[in-house]
């Protein structure tokens, strides 16, 4: 539904922070599944852990935050260039259930909760293969930027 152009418009995050390669399903106001692809040339490797490689959980979190800072633009119908930013407020009931590897296409959904005063509120799941390896209650608030 949206390629990585088109997610470019919507988060500010480049390269190598942008962790969403597409976006598959999108109901405004509702949820969001995207994905990213875990590739084994990704420099974050060569540290965690170099003989045995595993995608660090708070990027899988990070990975989430961006998906809901999506689905939260989309539903606004605003951008980064109007002036808006969507900053990662908080995580709740945070669990980890298996490990992201090289490899893997780590799947992630998003369900809209609540917004209260510019703090949105979603459930997440990250996947791979259909297995959970991740699962948190994500609080992004969005705001102006500051020049």
């Amino acid at each position: 539904m949206m390629n990585i152009n088109e997610i470019k418009q919507y988060l500010p995050h480049r390269y190598p922070f942008l962790l969403i390669d597409r976006v598959v399903d999108l109901k405004l106001g509702e949820s969001v599944v995207a994905y990213k692809n875990i590739t084994t040339n990704e420099a974050i490797f060569e540290g965690h852990f170099p003989n045995n490689p595993v995608f660090p959980g708070v990027l899988i979190l990070e990975a989430m935050a961006q998906a809901c800072g999506v689905l939260g633009f989309k539903t606004m119908d605003k951008t980064p260039e109007d002036g808006s930013i969507y900053l990662y407020a908080g995580a709740d009931r945070v669990r980890f259930k298996q490990q992201v590897v090289p490899g893997d296409q780590m799947y992630i959904e998003a369900t809209f909760v609540s917004e209260k005063r510019g703090i949105w509120k979603f459930d997440c799941v990250a996947k791979v293969e259909g297995k959970l390896a991740a699962s948190a209650t994500i609080m992004c608030a969005d705001r102006p930027v500051s020049e």
